[in-house]
C-alpha cells in the first residue's frame, strides 16, 4: 500500500491511542505568528517572576523549525493524569500531576515508541520528542491541532476530558493532514478567575505567572513573599485550584497508567506526618516524583510557610 498523507495521519492517531494518549491532533510546523506579541507582552510585564528560562530561545518557542531542522508537521497529544483517590482532606497538598513517576520520564518513552513506530511503517522520518523540557508553546500547539482551546486559566481545556492531563509533542519533518482549531467554550464563566486566591489571574486569559501558588512553591527559589501568607490554601507543591474549579473538569476520568498512582503516604500523610518528614524518607516517598524538583529544603520552606499563618 503507498503511504499517503491520510494514511500516515490515521496511523500516527491510531499508534498514539494504542500507547496510551487520550487525544492526537495535528498542525502545520511553521511560525507561530499571533503567539509572538503576546509572549513579548508577557516577558516584557515580568510575568516570568525568577523563571529566566522562559526569556531564553524566544524565536525557537516560536518556530518548530528551528528545533527540527526540515520540521513539516506537529503532533500533539495529551496523556490524562486525573487520579483515581486524592489526599486526604487533613494535609498539606500536592498537585495531581505529581502524585506519581515524573511524567517526562513516562511520556517521553511513549514518544520514542511512537516515533519508531512511524519510521518502522512510514520509513525515513526524522523527529523529536517534547515533554515540557524544551522552549515549546505546547498548549498554543495542542490548540492549533484541535485538542481543545485556551482557557480563561490559560490551560488547555476540552470538552469532552477537561483539563488534567500532560500534553506532549513529536514535531516530525513528514507532511500530514492538518486539524483545525476548536472554538473557545469558557463563555462568560469566570470560576477559575474568582477562585484564585492570588488574583494570578490577572485578565481573563493571562496568568500572571510570578503571582501564582504554584510558581511560589517549586519555581521560586527566595522566600515565598508576605502577601500570600493566608492565601496558599495548604499547597505544598503546585496548585490546582483554577483546575479543581472549572466545569469542564466535571468529565474528568481516572487515569489507568500504573506508575502515574500515588505512593500511599502522599495520599495518607496528615499535616503533622508533613512536618515530621526528613529527608531520607522525602528521597523515599519522591524517587522519581516531580517533587523532588523543589528538594527537600524547598518543600519544608514551603511547609513551614504554611505552619505560620
Amino acid at each position: 500500500m503507498i503511504n499517503t498523507k491520510a494514511s500516515n495521519t490515521a496511523f500516527i492517531k491510531t499508534e498514539a491511542k494504542r500507547l496510551g494518549f487520550m487525544s492526537c491532533g495535528v498542525s502545520k510546523a511553521e511560525f507561530l505568528e499571533t503567539e509572538a506579541p503576546r509572549l513579548e507582552d508577557w516577558l516584557h510585564k515580568n510575568r516570568n517572576g525568577e523563571m529566566a528560562y522562559m526569556e531564553n530561545h524566544f524565536d525557537k518557542r516560536l518556530d518548530p523549525t528551528l528545533l527540527v531542522p526540515g520540521a513539516k508537521s506537529m503532533v500533539s497529544l495529551l496523556f490524562n493524569y486525573f487520579p483515581q483517590e486524592e489526599q486526604r482532606e487533613d494535609s498539606f497538598k500536592i498537585s495531581k500531576y505529581a502524585y506519581g513517576t515524573d511524567y517526562h520520564f513516562v511520556i517521553k518513552e511513549k514518544l520514542k515508541e511512537l516515533l519508531f513506530s512511524i519510521q518502522e511503517k512510514i520509513g525515513s522520518v526524522e523527529g523529536r520528542a517534547f515533554v515540557d523540557s524544551a522552549p515549546v508553546l505546547d498548549k498554543a500547539w495542542a490548540a492549533l491541532s484541535g485538542l481543545g482551546w485556551i482557557g480563561k486559566n490559560s490551560n488547555l481545556l476540552t470538552k469532552q476530558v477537561g483539563s488534567f492531563y500532560f500534553i506532549a509533542e513529536l514535531i516530525i519533518d513528514l507532511d500530514l493532514e492538518y486539524d483545525t482549531p476548536v472554538t473557545d467554550h469558557c463563555g462568560s464563566c469566570t470560576a477559575c478567575i474568582d477562585a484564585c486566591p492570588t488574583d494570578a489571574i490577572v485578565d481573563p486569559y493571562v496568568v500572571d505567572g510570578s503571582k501564582c501558588i504554584s510558581y511560589f512553591t517549586i519555581e521560586l527559589k527566595n522566600e515565598i513573599p508576605d502577601f500570600a501568607r493566608d492565601k496558599m490554601e495548604d499547597w505544598m507543591f503546585g496548585c490546582d485550584i483554577c483546575q479543581d474549579v472549572c466545569p469542564w473538569n466535571r468529565f474528568s476520568k481516572p487515569h489507568n497508567e500504573p506508575l502515574f498512582n500515588p505512593r500511599p503516604e502522599i495520599l495518607e500523610y496528615s499535616k503533622a506526618e508533613w512536618k515530621e518528614l526528613t529527608k531520607e524518607v522525602f528521597s523515599e516517598i519522591f524517587r522519581k516524583s516531580p517533587v523532588k524538583r523543589t528538594k527537600y529544603e524547598g518543600l519544608m520552606r514551603n511547609i513551614s510557610f504554611l505552619n505560620e499563618k
